[in-house]
């Protein structure tokens, strides 16, 4: 998966987990679950959504790398 489409897949996840949240203001490297106030099943939801999208396998050691808009971009166009 290269970046162009890791970003859409990681925007499009957002915008199911998080319907009411202004993306545009969503700075890059901000924490995803303060900026969006996700829960804990909202994060879960994320990255299966993540998971189906890319075909990806995401283990839970793997989480911490989905921290950020551009920390999930860049682990799934790796």
């Amino acid at each position: 998966m290269n970046t162009a489409d890791a970003d859409r897949l990681v925007r499009t996840a957002l915008r199911e987990v998080a319907p009411d949240a202004d993306l545009s203001r969503l700075r890059p490297d901000a924490d995803l679950r303060d900026a969006l106030t996700l829960d804990s099943l909202d994060f879960l939801r994320l990255v299966e959504l993540l998971s189906e999208g890319s075909g990806k396998r995401i283990d839970e050691e793997d989480y911490p790398k989905l921290g950020t808009f551009s920390d999930a971009v860049g682990y799934l166009s790796s």
